[in-house]
């Protein structure tokens, strides 16, 4: 088998012996006998198989010569420490080894026998412009640097992967140049030294086989395991707390000086803003972007051209410009970052993007005055290191992310997703001018403009007069246990103070029982605690018939207040599983409705649950508003509603307390804006104009019918208050539907509400909800387009 058959390269390669030949040639000469005779035996074993000067591809012949080859090596491949080195020889940048080392033998004995010794992070490409760029310095005399850590992955014999850095000792080694091979020019050069990924361009320059490589290179390997890849610029990056060291970009800069051997390189950072599409500063000491000249942030179509910006962001490869002025002059400075960068008096730049599996996260930027200093070859050693970039700007990310997201919560409250983004606008600002630029910036208006209103609950019927009921029950139940346990010790031992108390509890009982007033439950609960409790506790002392007794109703009432929550209990329980099935099915059934089209939400826990949304363009921020969105979310609210009072209806037996429910949906048709008040944490109308519909949602459910004492919200019935006729027809259409649909019923009123304060002519549509089970079993919802197919264009209104 032939060394070039294994993969393309310019160079032919041929094993060689010849240049250590020519060495120990000197030698023979030497005045010291046994290091001339030594000599002179290697020198014979080059005329004995002469194959071993001349070189040689066929690699059964490193087998078949693999005793002589040794004894010619024995100078470079000391015997004393063959245990100790990992050393082989080879040929540069392949596979094939020979002449091991003992230890070095004995590390790929115990790898297995299904391993196959390959160098790692060399791709077909690499491996032929890397000799392409050895061709250019040693028969041109160039000098470009492209070298980088190779390595071999050599699992131990316990299956753990080992690493080990290898170091090549080209000594022996000529290349030769054919007539094959084109000339070289400069122009030539410069050409490739922006194009580092054009493959072909290469080859065409330099042909396959176009150059011999003779000779063979001394492999030095060296077992980095512990240590692999880390160098002194991933540390830096990956030390936390490096970025807020005022150091930071200074000792960054100096370490990639280093590593590209570039003495005045600059580095530079940008963000990459993926939902405004823009690129943004980085603030920070000493923090620069020379792509936005340290402008705040920049439109990424405007600062770079089409194919660069297709690079950046889409393929997230490096775009590097090696001559800067050449290329401003052959542009015209139409090239939005060449121009930039050349306004700066930059000569060559390297852009690198920095991404990870999300997706685009900002450019590292790296800079210099020297023309061709970076370019599109010394571009790939970044390879190396990026993934440390990405990890610091990943953490910074998160603690950027946490910054704004405690902003939020410190200034605001838990936002709704719909309306996050303008939030994390607002807080961005707030910590640039707050944090980072040391100024007294109050946190932004958050408003949104011209958003159509829905509004909803699902309410508690006479929740008041329930609770009411129930601490009546606690009151009157505690006020006899007392009154029996001081009735029995007065009758043991006569004391005027057990007739004293036993005839306020007969008053308070006859109070509960014909006028409970509004303090009655404070008075009560103030003389238990005060009178009654503490002569309980006496009589438990004095008492030892009674003991037992009193102590009993010390363990069944609540030791802070000294109250029996009983029935109050019940009635909380009752409130609070209502509340809590109700704002699960709501939660639920929204995520569907977030899927017909983005709108804000929120809900609030009162004598049952309340809704608001809101749907309009500037919560999306998307052109693609229509009002059929708003129809179908109109018709998703009236199925909501009476699925919640389906559930309830058909699951009372799980509520500790018999209670009823009544649904009210608000109608407003026109759009209004809404504003953040920070004071109150929640959003409101905003503007004098639109605060009529803030005074009808506070107050329309205790409205009465026009002429009535009787409330418009009913149990059993779904109630719609609106104002303006085209309300009326567009929901009689929706009600007329959902009748066809058997989820609400034929009992139908149009009434007319009294006046509220400062509103009048408001009107209401009342129809029975049915109650069934299969509501249960309903998982999608209609829309607008299905009432038009069922009911047509219809006016229900009459």
């Amino acid at each position: 088998m032939s060394l070039n058959s294994q993969f393309t390269s310019p160079m032919e390669l041929l094993i060689s012996f010849d240049t250590l030949f020519q060495q120990y040639e000197q030698l023979a000469q030497h005045p010291n006998p046994l290091i001339s005779e030594k000599a002179r035996s290697i020198l014979h074993l080059g005329e004995q198989f002469p194959e071993l000067r001349h070189g040689f591809a066929d690699v059964t012949i490193l087998k078949n010569r693999e005793k002589e080859i040794a004894e010619i090596l024995q100078d470079l491949f000391s015997s004393l420490l063959t245990h100790n080195e990992i050393k082989a020889a080879s040929v540069p940048f392949h596979d094939t080894i020979f002449n091991l080392s003992s230890r070095f033998h004995d590390i790929i004995s115990k790898s297995g026998s299904q391993f196959q010794l390959e160098i790692k992070n060399m791709a077909e490409n690499e491996r032929y412009i890397m000799a392409c760029t050895i061709i250019l310095n040693d028969c041109y005399n160039y000098n470009l640097n492209l070298k980088r850590p190779f390595h071999y992955e050599i699992p131990d014999k316990n299956g753990i992967m080992r690493y080990y850095k290898i170091l090549y000792n080209a000594n022996f080694t000529e290349i030769i140049k054919t007539d094959k091979a084109p000339n070289i020019t400069q122009e030539d050069v410069d050409e490739l030294l922006d194009n580092y990924d054009n493959i072909m361009l290469w080859k065409q320059k330099f042909p396959e086989n176009s150059y011999i490589f003779k000779g063979f290179v001394i492999s030095n390997i060296f077992d980095v395991t512990d240590d692999f890849a880390i160098s002194e610029i991933k540390s830096n990056l990956i030390a936390e707390g490096k970025r807020q060291d005022k150091n930071f970009i200074k000792d960054l800069q100096s370490i990639f000086q280093s590593f590209l051997r570039i003495p005045d390189i600059r580095v530079g950072f940008s963000v990459f803003n993926k939902d405004e599409g823009i690129f943004e500063r980085v603030y920070g000491e000493g923090m620069h972007s020379f792509l936005l000249n340290d402008n705040p942030m920049g439109n990424c179509a405007d600062m770079l051209c089409k194919s660069s910006y297709k690079r950046l962001l889409k393929e997230k490869k490096h775009i590097s410009v090696s001559n800067i002025e050449k290329a401003y002059k052959e542009t015209q400075g139409k090239v939005p970052h060449i121009k930039v960068l050349n306004d700066q008096g930059f000569k060559s730049a390297i852009f690198a993007p920095i991404a990870n599996k999300d997706g685009l996260m900002g450019i590292l930027e790296l800079v210099s005055h020297q023309p061709k200093a970076l370019n599109s070859i010394n571009a790939n050693k970044l390879e190396d290191v990026m993934p440390y970039i990405v990890a610091t700007v990943e953490r910074s990310k998160s603690d950027q992310e946490n910054l704004i997201e405690a902003v939020i919560q410190q200034e605001c409250t838990s936002i709704h997703p719909s309306v996050h983004w303008r939030f994390k606008q607002a807080a961005q600002y707030f910590i640039k001018e707050n944090i980072i630029l040391k100024k007294n910036v109050p946190f932004g208006k958050i408003a949104f403009e011209n958003v159509y209103p829905l509004f909803g609950q699902i309410d508690v019927k006479g929740s008041s007069e329930a609770r009411n009921l129930a601490t009546q029950k606690d009151l009157s139940d505690q006020l006899k246990q007392t009154k029996h346990f001081i009735e029995k010790a007065n009758n043991l031992i006569k004391m005027p103070i057990f007739e004293q108390i036993t005839f306020q509890i007969n008053a308070y009982l006859k109070q509960l029982e014909t006028y409970f007033k509004v303090d009655s439950e404070h008075v009560i609960t103030q003389f238990l605690k005060n009178d009654v409790t503490p002569l309980l506790e006496l009589i438990s002392k004095k008492n030892l018939a009674l003991k037992l007794e009193i102590d009993d109703y010390f363990s069944r009432i609540n030791s802070d207040l000294s109250i029996l929550y009983h029935h109050r209990k019940n009635y909380d329980r009752t409130i609070g599983l209502i509340n809590k099935n109700m704002s699960t099915i709501m939660d639920n059934k929204q995520i569907e409705a977030q899927k017909m089209y983005p709108h804000f939400f929120e809900r609030f826990k009162t004598d049952g649950v309340e809704h608001n949304m809101y749907i309009g363009e500037s919560i999306t921020r998307e052109d693609s508003f229509s009002l059929i969105y708003l129809y179908n979310l109109r018709l998703w609210q009236i199925q909501v509603m009476c699925e919640m009072e389906n559930e309830f209806y058909n699951n009372q037996d799980l509520y500790p307390l018999s209670l009823d429910v009544a649904s009210m949906i608000l109608v407003f048709n026109q759009p209004l804006s809404i504003r953040f008040r920070m004071d109150e944490k929640q959003f409101d109308v905003d503007g004098t104009y639109n605060a009529r519909y803030e005074v009808v949602k506070k107050r329309v459910d205790k409205a009465f019918i026009k002429g009535t004492t009787e409330r418009i919200t009913a149990k059993g019935k779904l109630s719609i208050v609106f104002s303006q006729q085209d309300d009326e027809t567009e929901y009689l259409k929706y009600i007329h539907f959902f009748q066809a649909k058997n989820i609400l019923g034929s009992e139908l009123e149009v009434l007319e509400l009294e006046d509220l304060q400062g509103v009048t002519g408001l009107k209401a549509i009342r129809v029975s909800i049915l109650y069934n089970n299969k509501m249960k079993e309903e998982t999608s919802y209609f829309t607008y387009h299905d009432v038009i197919d069922i009911i047509g264009n219809q006016n229900f209104a009459s």
